[in-house]
């Protein structure tokens, strides 16, 4: 006889890791991870900080396409370096960021490493199509081992915050209570998707001035901004380089000085060369599309979730911000 509660419990997981109390990937560094947090920001470094699946990798290739007057990435390399994920690739590689570059993380705010002389792009998505996006990225990639993982199973992992980086709703909370700091520029990634040119300049006015006045003034730059983000351009040019990265021989890997160290470890580690031979054509960027949970979450699923959304996010904005995408 089932017990109660039984019949919602996950038959399968995919590979994750907890390091002290958080969940990671579980082909990531625990030492990367733990370098990432001890990071010292200094004066005018950028984060792009999310929770994942919710726009990370659009405003990473934004705001490099800015800081590259409107030229995209030309390898997975350019796009780990220039960019680097912290949590990824330990802390040495925003030490050696080349500025003007980026951070990315996926922290919630208690844990991002804090100044209030760095600026942070935070980036929410509604939970529903973060969710879709987050199950298709753990199916998809090699490295969860969760090739035959139901969506179902997924959908409770998401909804009791064990999937990686923790809960979805803790984290959004955690940086909503900060989105009217100074140094702090909240955006949705629906507003982003509905009003790409307005957001892409607010986005470059808010890392300098300079960058606002250059693509205002700039309608070629500014449109091909746009055109080397846009999900058309990074599904065809950033999955493969990605499925470059993930399939270079091991004797490159351990050659090449620039790759970062955590990703380094993540890639010559058994755990990865594993999962090699699965990893062409990986497909890193999927739809991009608002709305798509409509035709994979169940009635049920739908249900459940969006009474989780309306307890936790009570009584804040969070609530209005979505009211036509839920």
């Amino acid at each position: 006889m089932t017990s109660p509660g039984e019949e919602n419990k996950p038959k399968k997981t995919p590979f994750y890791q907890d390091v002290d109390g958080f969940r990671l990937p579980g082909v990531f560094s625990a030492e990367a991870y733990r370098s990432a947090l001890t990071y010292k920001p200094r004066p005018g470094d950028l984060f792009i900080v999310t929770y994942p699946k919710c726009g990370t990798t659009w405003v990473q290739n934004i705001v490099a396409c800015i800081f590259r007057e409107g030229k995209p990435f030309t390898s997975a390399l350019q796009f780990f370096t220039e960019t680097p994920f912290l949590e990824m690739t330990g802390a040495k590689a925003g030490e050696v960021l080349k500025r003007p570059g980026a951070i990315k993380l996926h922290l919630p705010f208690h844990l991002t490493p804090w100044s209030p002389e760095a600026k942070y792009i935070y980036v929410a998505r509604n939970p529903k199509d973060c969710f879709v996006s987050l199950y298709y990225h753990t199916e998809g990639m090699p490295g969860y081992r969760f090739e035959d993982g139901s969506l179902d199973d997924f959908f409770e992992l998401f909804m009791n915050g064990e999937v990686e980086f923790g809960d979805y709703f803790e984290t959004t909370l955690s940086w909503w209570e900060h989105r009217n700091d100074p140094n702090v520029l909240f955006i949705t990634y629906e507003q982003l998707k509905k009003d790409t040119k307005g957001y892409v300049l607010k986005i470059a006015e808010f890392i300098d001035s300079k960058y606002g006045e250059k693509l205002e003034k700039d309608e070629k730059m500014l449109q091909d901004v746009i055109h080397h983000s846009s999900f058309g351009f990074m599904k065809e040019h950033l999955n493969r380089h990605l499925t470059e990265l993930m399939t270079m021989p091991r004797e490159m890997i351990e050659q090449n000085p620039d790759i970062p160290q955590g990703l380094r470890k993540m890639l010559l580690s058994g755990n990865f060369q594993m999962m090699k031979k699965n990893a062409e054509g990986v497909n890193f960027v999927r739809k991009g599309i608002v709305g798509d949970w409509k035709t994979h979450l169940s009635p049920e699923q739908n249900a459940r979730l969006e009474k989780k959304f309306r307890e936790k996010f009570a009584g804040t904005g969070l609530l209005e911000l979505w009211k036509d995408d839920m």
